[in-house]
């Protein structure tokens, strides 16, 4: 298997698309940092051809397959195999509730001559050639067809797994033998043993239980001869009971028909004797017919109390009508009250008038001494200026001097006049006071004065409206009262129209009272109705149970005559058959005693073979019940003697199987056939890792082994045998190398298929070699890639190691995916 293309989309650290081109790269690496995503690449194209990884140690933990918070991942390897190209694709999915699953694997067969470059327009799951399979479990066989290596195998011989490189070398003889025998699928014979010791044992168990069955059958034979013997006897037993049945047969017939004749007649005579009439007939008759006529007297009762009602009723109708009549008295008694209501609001209007006019004579005169007391203020006023005046020069004369300027004027004083000997401001303010104090007085008698009049004019304004509104209502009523009767004759109007009501009210009771007469009279009809149907019905129903003997006619009108025709009837009935039962009680007897006789007969045939017959029984049925199981009987007997023939041919395979499976299991006995095995296959792998090393070391060393321990020949020291741990770094891996391809081939011979083993990866850490383990290292890789005969990869972050190496895939990760690129 040689991978040309990987690509990649949402697997693991490759978050985004991302192809890697295998194309002419003979010899490459895998570079980059520690966890950027080298091993992913691996993991990548073991997932593509069988849908699980070495390092996910579980073939269900699909989910590692998904980049973190991705719901799909999408892988397709196109590889070659025996010059045939194949297209590998798987794609998970994570549905809504978490799961993930592979939703597409398939594999198919690419055409000859198939462009790689049509693969550059994304991994969308499409025909690329004839498909090989389209399921996960059709990819197990199909990968297997194409690669020719199982899982296992393929991990072992093309993908090398991270740090268990030199693993094989440095193991112990029995950690290397079992490393071998789960390598080498020789399991596979210890499991052949298991089953070869469970199917002797098997077969022993098998042999013990015929044994068993074969010693219950010994009397298989002589026991189906006895059941033949017996099935002819009761054979026999069956004609003779087909026979002696018709003659029972017809006795049972004949002492049925005798015992029914019997039957027949004590029926007949036990109904014709409960004919009897009751006693209470003729009185149930009279009681009906005079419920009949109370019935019809109070009907008419309740007739003529309604016509009565009817009566009074329209004559209440033409009465006139009681509420008109009261409300028009009314309107007498109001008109009488609002008459003498207005006389009392005239007699207040007329006060009113009074009191407003003297109340408004008051206030003109008030109003004139206010006008007279204004007028006295006001000259008050001006004489308190004038006062004002004088005053404010007399304050000035005390400081006027003679021959100096006035300081008012500023005019020579001349002479310097006298100065008055009281102001005059102050007897001016006085009289001014007295003058306010009146006009204030004068106006506040105007003021409650005219507040006295406005009052009354409310006063007036209000009584004068009640007497306009009273006009008015007594005026409504006299036109309402117009042409209507007077009070005494509309109260006689009102009395006539109660004693009427009174009169209906009467009525109405006496028809509820007729009525319910009327119907109490009617129950009292109905149940005697009832009763005389009842005593019909039971008439009826006595002779409706002798109906099919004859009876005489019945006069419906007359109850007592129809059940004394009845009984006579009956009696007379009763007395004849009484006189033919005698006759069929002896007939009966007789047919039942040849019953007896016939049915002994067929009991002493069963007798004969030790069988029981009840009488009465169904002896047809008993006896070829017999027959069938004596058949049955007979059947299983020989059932059982051809088993035992059976049994005794199924031992002899039984005894043969154990044999030979004990003598299989003997042989492959771990310390046997599996050591042998073991030692062969080290000798063969030992041979073929000799040769690839000494190809390796330029001839240096050989590899051998000694009781399971490995050991180098070292043909530059004299051909001298040395432990393999000895061996530096480098040609440890050499040697570790040259198993690790010796063993390849050796499982490619061993496995289930042509193995095509193109190519070689090494997921090995080569960080801890010094620098010349390195180059030794280096010079190995490059000696088994100048070989030619498959394609050598490697994955590392030493780049020493990587420069060397002519094809380069450079892998980086950053926050979100991981990058590849191809360099050299």
């Amino acid at each position: 298997m040689r991978p040309l293309r990987l690509d990649m989309v949402g697997f693991a650290a490759f978050r985004e698309p991302t192809t890697v081109d295998f194309t002419d790269a003979d010899f490459f690496a895998l570079i980059g940092p520690t966890g950027s995503g080298k091993s992913t690449v691996l993991d990548a194209i073991c997932f593509a051809l069988y849908g699980t990884v070495p390092r996910w140690n579980d073939r269900r933990a699909i989910a590692n397959a998904l980049a973190p918070s991705t719901a799909e991942a999408r892988v397709r390897l196109v590889f070659e195999s025996a010059g045939v190209r194949y297209a590998a694709t798987r794609v998970v999915r994570r549905d809504g509730k978490g799961r993930v699953s592979t939703t597409h694997a398939g594999l198919e067969l690419l055409p000859r001559g198939f462009d790689l470059a049509k693969l550059d327009s994304g991994l969308d799951v499409g025909d690329l050639g004839d498909p090989l399979a389209g399921t996960p479990a059709e990819m197990d066989a199909a990968v297997l067809d194409a690669v020719g290596l199982p899982f296992e195998q393929f991990t072992s011989c093309v993908v090398l797994p991270q740090g268990q490189f030199a693993e094989f070398l440095h193991a112990k003889p029995a950690v290397r033998q079992q490393i071998l025998v789960n390598l080498l699928g020789l399991s596979v014979y210890e499991r052949v043993r298991e089953q070869a010791t469970t199917l002797a044992a098997e077969s022993e168990a098998h042999l013990a239980v015929t044994d068993g069955q074969l010693a219950a059958l010994a009397d298989a034979e002589a026991s189906a001869a006895d059941a033949a013997a017996r099935l002819n006897d009761l054979v026999r037993l069956a004609a003779d009971i087909d026979r002696a049945v018709p003659a029972l047969d017809k006795a049972r017939q004949g002492a049925d028909q005798t015992r029914t004749a019997l039957t027949a007649l004590d029926a007949e005579l036990s109904r014709l004797m409960a004919v009897t009439a009751p006693a209470d007939a003729t009185d149930v008759a009279a009681a009906a017919a005079a419920a009949r006529a109370a019935q019809v007297a109070a009907a008419a009762r309740v007739l003529a109390a309604e016509e009565q009602e009817e009566k009074l009723r329209d004559e209440l109708a033409n009465a006139g009508d009681a509420t008109e009549l009261r409300r028009l008295l009314d309107a007498h008694a109001e008109q009488a009250q609002l008459t003498e209501t207005a006389a009392q609001i005239e007699e207040t209007v007329a006060a009113a008038r009074s009191e407003h006019e003297k109340s408004a004579a008051a206030l003109a005169a008030a109003t004139a001494v206010a006008e007279r007391a204004d007028t006295a203020l006001q000259a008050a006023e001006a004489d308190v200026e004038h006062a004002r005046t004088a005053d404010r020069a007399a304050t000035l004369r005390p400081h006027l001097v003679a021959g100096q300027p006035c300081p008012v004027c500023e005019q020579v004083v001349v002479k310097v006049p006298r100065q008055p000997s009281a102001p005059l401001l102050t007897a001016a303010n006085a009289a001014h006071e007295r003058a306010r104090a009146a006009s204030r007085s004068a106006a506040s008698d105007v003021a409650a004065r005219d507040r006295a009049v406005r009052e009354l004019d409310r006063a007036l304004a209000g009584v004068e409206a009640q007497r306009t509104q009273m006009s008015t209502r007594l005026a409504n009523i006299a036109a309402r009262l117009a042409g209507a009767p007077g009070p005494q004759a509309l109260r006689d109007e009102l009395a006539t129209i109660a004693k009427l009501q009174r009169g209906v009210e009467d009525a109405t009771a006496a028809v509820r009272s007729a009525r319910d007469v009327a119907r109490r009279t009617s129950a009292e009809a109905r149940r005697a109705e009832e009763s005389i149907h009842g005593a019909w019905r039971s008439f009826d129903a006595m002779r409706d149970g002798v109906a099919p003997f004859g009876p005489p006619a019945t006069n419906r009108d007359d109850l007592a005559d129809a059940w004394q025709a009845l009984t006579t009837w009956a009696a007379r009935e009763a007395a004849d058959r009484r006189s033919r039962r005698a006759d069929t009680e002896q007939a009966a007897r007789r047919s039942t005693t040849a019953v007896e006789e016939a049915e002994q007969a067929i009991v002493a045939l069963f007798a004969a073979l030790d069988l029981d017959a009840a009488a009465g029984a169904d002896h047809v049925r008993a006896a070829t019940v017999a027959v069938e199981q004596a058949r049955a009987v007979h059947a299983r007997h020989v059932e059982r003697h051809q088993q035992a023939i059976a049994l005794t041919e199924a031992r002899g395979g039984h005894e043969r199987d154990a044999r030979v499976a004990r003598a299989l299991a003997l042989h492959l006995r771990a310390n046997n056939f599996e050591r042998w095995l073991l030692a062969e296959a080290l000798d063969t792998l030992v041979d073929g890792a000799s040769r690839i090393l000494r190809e390796l070391s330029a001839g240096q060393y050989d590899l051998g082994h000694d009781k399971g321990e490995f050991y180098v020949v070292d043909h530059h020291d004299a051909a001298l045998r040395r432990p393999v741990r000895t061996l530096s770094g480098g040609e440890t891996f050499q040697a570790s190398l040259a198993l690790a391809l010796a063993l390849a081939e050796q499982l490619a011979d061993l496995s289930t298929g042509a193995a095509s083993l193109d190519s070689i990866v090494l997921d090995e850490g080569f960080g801890t070699l010094d620098a010349t383990t390195l180059d030794a290292v280096a010079a190995t890789l490059e000696n088994l890639a100048a070989r030619g005969d498959r394609t050598v990869g490697v994955v590392t972050h030493v780049a020493a190691l990587a420069d060397r190496i002519p094809v380069r895939f450079e892998i980086r990760k950053d926050a979100r995916t991981a990058s590849v690129t191809r360099l050299g």
